[in-house]
């Protein structure tokens, strides 16, 4: 009983009044809410803004996805020893991950700030970028800006999961190959990747879910800005319900947002044989 409750109350609930909100809308003279249920669903594939910013999401992801599962991958394989201090190695890869979300970005947006961010002048001191460049105040380097502080955060979690999941792997069939003369690169591609395929193939979906609601990152360091350049569909449902009070449509981009989860999980799911 206290599962479902918690279930309906937090979730069910939730759902249906998103669902009821996104068939009404707002009348911008009474600021009233009248039952149209077409209205929004229409509007919301006509929205120039949600296509921009589903394009921004699904970039998002997939980036923050390839670079978090390389890093991670990469990292556990050098973690993935019983020398003494690697234990300890180990533990202290938690570490980023109990900082909040909001934390983490405030410290990025001062360290890219362009006139004294530690990260800002590090590049420029390197040649790469001009004197008092603005990295998140600029539309070509907003979101690389915001993808620095996601994949710092979110990279050692990448590496529990696939450190779990190495260490949990026989030593047998990797013995074998050694005697018959595999490189430690042969084995990796010819063993550990097979063998690791599903706790990857949960670690991508796990994560995938994540970012494809990305908000706090976003809202913090950039607030969707330049323009719409690291807008996301949370947060623009979250500048709709909070800047324009418009509270039907942004019910109906944040269920459109939970139908593409939905739809892109299943099909992974199906795709890779997840049974979870």
């Amino acid at each position: 009983f206290p599962a479902s409750a918690l279930m309906v109350v937090f979730g069910l609930y939730p759902l249906y009044k998103a669902i009821e909100t996104s068939l009404y809308k707002k009348n911008a003279a009474t600021r009233k809410l009248v039952f149209d249920p077409d209205h929004n669903w229409t509007k919301v594939f006509f929205d120039d803004r949600v296509w921009n910013a589903l394009y921004n999401t699904l970039f998002y992801t997939g980036v923050a996805l390839t670079f978090q599962l390389v890093l991670g991958m990469l990292i556990a394989l050098l973690l993935d020893s019983d020398r003494k201090g690697y234990g300890l190695m180990r533990a202290m890869m938690t570490l980023p991950l109990v900082i909040p979300p909001s934390v983490t970005a405030m410290m990025f947006l001062l360290m890219l700030n362009g006139s004294f961010g530690v990260l800002a002048q590090g590049l420029i001191g390197l040649g790469l970028l001009p004197p008092g460049y603005p990295i998140l105040g600029n539309a070509s380097t907003a979101m690389a800006g915001v993808l620095l502080a996601e994949i710092w955060q979110w990279t050692p979690f990448m590496v529990l999961i696939m450190l779990a999941g190495l260490r949990s792997l026989p030593k047998e069939p990797f013995e074998a190959a050694a005697i018959d003369g595999a490189t430690p690169i042969q084995a990796f591609f010819k063993l550990t990747l097979p063998m690791m395929s599903k706790v990857i193939a949960i670690a991508v979906l796990i994560r995938g879910i994540d970012l494809m609601r990305a908000f706090d990152y976003v809202k913090v360091m950039t607030d969707s800005g330049p323009g719409t350049a690291t807008e996301t569909m949370t947060s623009y449902a979250g500048r709709i319900y909070f800047g324009n009070a418009d509270f039907p449509y942004a019910s109906t981009i944040s269920l459109l947002t939970l139908l593409l989860v939905i739809i892109t999980t299943t099909l992974f799911m199906r795709f890779f044989k997840v049974n979870l």
